[in-house]
């Protein structure tokens, strides 16, 4: 059989490796397709003159659009045949990814775990993307719950990799050059600076962008990822194609813009989750709540800790019932840390 369905959960093995396959060499569209996708206007990413005066030679493509490219490769391999994507941690952006740069990336199996039913099983990855020198551009791990083959095939012994809470302030990765002593905040749109926000403050982001089908399935091309559950309505009982929670990451990240606008690296996720699943139609809100800010070494450049919320509907700081479980409202709780002028 010349064609591929996929891997089920019974075809990975703990500690392989596997080389995704396709490169991709990054042009000016990826930047401008982003931005038509997504209400995107961080300055950083938005200007080479900015970039430049912020110390780097001309702007990256947004971050967040790195990693979806990154992630894309890793679906024919690891999700082609997921039930859904259930989290991240330790991921961590390494350097920026320019115009001209050529991407490719590679997985380690580091869990592996069948659920209880036996229809399926979750496989924990540890993904790297790479650029054309080899180098790493960004790393992190992500848990997927795949469907299996056959339910009576023997389920391998249990192995849930011990993966840290959260990524050190001291461990993020500052760009080469990075340098905000300069920083104009009246380009970059909005006047508040680290020292401006507080461990605990909820920042309701007000704007809010009513998704459809045809953006969102573009956008998943866009980023190559061939995970049959965003195209093909005929697996899910409710004929409903779900939306690439990635697509709604950009989405909350972008409109955190009003009210973190210079918020602008991504420069680590601790954890997220896709707490419920999104469908066209649905209409994307953000919040997002400071968690800590931290010095970096870099001139001017602090990190700040956030926590993104994006949700259908719900009030900002409602994240939980009193059972302990995400509110039906939320569809994304992401743990993160940008880079923000001092």
């Amino acid at each position: 059989m010349k064609t591929n369905p996929g891997r089920f959960f019974e075809d990975y093995r703990l500690g392989e490796t596997i080389r995704h396959a396709v490169p991709r060499t990054i042009s000016g569209g990826e930047r401008a397709l982003y931005h038509a996708l997504y209400p995107a206007r961080h300055a950083l990413y938005s200007s080479d003159e900015f970039a430049r005066s912020c110390g780097l030679d001309r702007a990256p493509i947004d971050d967040m659009a790195a990693f979806h490219i990154v992630f894309g490769k890793s679906v024919p391999d690891i999700s082609l045949n997921a039930v859904a994507n259930l989290g991240y941690a330790e991921a961590r952006w390494l350097r920026p990814v320019f115009e001209g740069d050529t991407l490719t990336a590679s997985s380690e199996v580091i869990g592996l775990k069948q659920n209880s039913s036996g229809k399926t099983g979750v496989v924990y990855v540890r993904t790297t993307g790479r650029n054309q020198h080899g180098q790493a551009v960004m790393e992190f791990c992500r848990w997927v719950m795949v469907r299996k083959r056959d339910s009576d095939a023997p389920a391998p012994d249990p192995v849930v990799p011990d993966l840290a809470p959260a990524v050190a302030a001291s461990d993020l990765a500052i760009p080469p050059g990075l340098d905000f002593t300069g920083y104009d905040f009246t380009l970059a749109g909005e006047p508040h600076r680290l020292s401006d926000y507080a461990p605990g403050e909820i920042i309701d982001h007000v704007d809010g962008v009513t998704l459809e089908e045809a953006e969102h399935m573009m956008a998943t091309r866009l980023w190559q990822n061939t995970s049959k559950t965003h195209f093909d309505a005929t697996p899910r009982a409710d004929g409903k194609r779900l939306i690439y929670g990635g697509h709604v990451i950009s989405m909350a990240r972008a409109l955190s813009f009003n009210g973190l606008a210079n918020a602008q690296c991504v420069a680590a996720i601790n954890a997220g989750a896709h707490a419920n699943p999104c469908f066209a139609g649905d209409t994307v809100r953000a919040w997002s709540e400071v968690l800590e800010t931290a010095a970096t070494d870099a001139p001017g450049v602090g990190a700040i800790r956030l926590r993104l919320v994006a949700t259908k509907g719900g009030d900002a700081g409602a994240l939980r019932g009193e059972d302990g479980k995400y509110l039906p409202d939320v569809l994304l709780d992401l743990d993160y840390w940008a880079l923000m002028p001092v």
